[in-house]
């Protein structure tokens, strides 16, 4: 599915919109998700179980650490408004700061700099969260991009945006634990191989 496949939702004479689109796309395909990023549609169908679950084991490391006390909160699916005019994502788990409420832009989406963290679970689009998302995350000022890559079994830690992109890229196998940098709050520790295997599906 993508865009194209969408009629154009305006007459000649009206101004062209991409939110416009995907609240199109949105409203033909429920449960599918519509990110604009550089300019251009991402379509994302609605996840599976294993991609559900391993969001959910996730979310636990978080909370335990208490990141979800009032000063900063833990969320789903929070819209997260990017530079480039209509851009926006909308990240799989986030860290934000307490008062996101105070900081709505447009519609669902929130100014970036509320955002601490923002973690990525792949699913077929893979590569837009490795590469596509990289550099959108880090043109916003995001402090912490993780993603977890299921297709390679690899967790990925980024840090240090600058630039348009992020100065430090760790990638975890595996057996490794990995702590995240204290800025989004608490400290906070990853078990990779759990959060791996939360996301494989269960065969009979």
């Amino acid at each position: 599915m993508s865009a194209a496949s969408v009629e154009q939702p305006f007459a000649d004479d009206e101004p062209f919109s991409l939110t416009a689109i995907a609240d199109e796309i949105m409203e033909r395909h429920p449960g599918y998700r519509v990110e604009i990023i550089g300019g251009h549609l991402l379509v994302t169908p609605s996840p599976d179980a294993p991609h559900a679950r391993a969001i959910n084991r996730l979310a636990y490391p978080f909370l335990e650490a208490g990141l979800d006390d009032g000063e900063t909160e833990v969320f789903q699916n929070v819209s997260i408004w990017l530079p480039g005019g209509e851009d926006y994502a909308i990240p799989d788990l986030v860290v934000v700061d307490g008062d996101i409420d105070d900081h709505l832009i447009e519609g669902t989406a929130y100014d970036p700099a509320c955002f601490r963290l923002v973690l990525e679970v792949t699913s077929g689009n893979w590569k837009d969260d490795l590469k596509t998302k990289v550099g959108a995350y880090a043109q916003a000022k995001v402090p912490v991009y993780v993603v977890v890559d299921r297709k390679h079994q690899r967790l990925h830690v980024l840090t240090e945006p600058i630039e348009g992109t992020y100065g430090t890229h760790r990638i975890h196998s595996p057996g490794e634990t990995v702590d995240l940098p204290d800025t989004i709050g608490a400290k906070v520790t990853l078990d990779v191989a759990a959060i791996i295997e939360a996301g494989r599906p269960r065969r009979p």
